[in-house]
């Protein structure tokens, strides 16, 4: 079995080689061990990439819209999700967006899962039917069960969820109440026993 950081090079300099520069190499790089980490075939999706990307002719966003449709090829993946990665916070605002048409969706995944952390918010991802709901770069939840290549995706749409809790109030307030039989009440005695209590100071 390869190490996280033998896929985490690997994928680096093939990144490199592929065209694109170290920085970006650097950031894929990251993503492929993260959904390796997470047990989406990060490098069969990367090593399928690559071996087309030429001839797949793709797309490179660079602004971010609430609704983004590519040309008929489609948009890359890398270079999109870098860009979500980066304007993180104009898309929290929006609260909503879409894509038309991205390659290899899977490697545009793990910069939302990273944007998650970023903003602090839990993010839901739809890649056509694949649900995935991304939790602050910690783990991912998914309806997506499949080790396969996914060579396009026809539509993304990305919502950002607000932060609530999962329990009501009354249930709070009892647990807290339960909570507060812990507490002791200071005295003389507990002071006097208390850190540092005793001790000499010889300065």
């Amino acid at each position: 079995m390869k190490s996280l950081s033998e896929i985490e090079t690997v994928s680096k300099r093939a990144s490199r080689a592929a065209g694109y520069s170290w920085g970006v190499a650097e950031e894929v790089a990251k993503n492929i061990r993260l959904l390796e980490i997470f047990n989406l075939p990060g490098i069969k999706n990367l090593n399928s990439f690559f071996k087309k990307k030429k001839e797949l002719r793709l797309e490179n966003i660079s602004l971010i819209n609430k609704d983004n449709e590519a040309n008929k090829n489609g948009y890359c993946p890398i270079i999109a999700g870098l860009n979500c990665l980066d304007q993180i916070r104009t898309i929290d605002n929006l609260n909503e967006i879409t894509f038309k048409k991205v390659a290899y969706p899977l490697l545009f995944l793990p910069f939302i899962s990273r944007a998650s952390e970023v903003i602090g918010k839990r993010i839901f991802l739809k890649i056509d039917d694949s649900e995935f709901l991304l939790n602050f770069n910690n783990n991912i939840y998914s309806n997506h069960a499949k080790n396969e290549i996914i060579e396009t995706a026809e539509n993304i749409y990305l919502k950002v969820l607000e932060n609530r809790d999962s329990f009501e109030e009354k249930e709070w307030n009892e647990l807290y109440k339960l909570s507060e039989e812990t507490f002791v009440e200071e005295n003389d005695s507990l002071k006097q026993s208390g850190a540092g209590a005793g001790l000499t100071d010889n300065d």
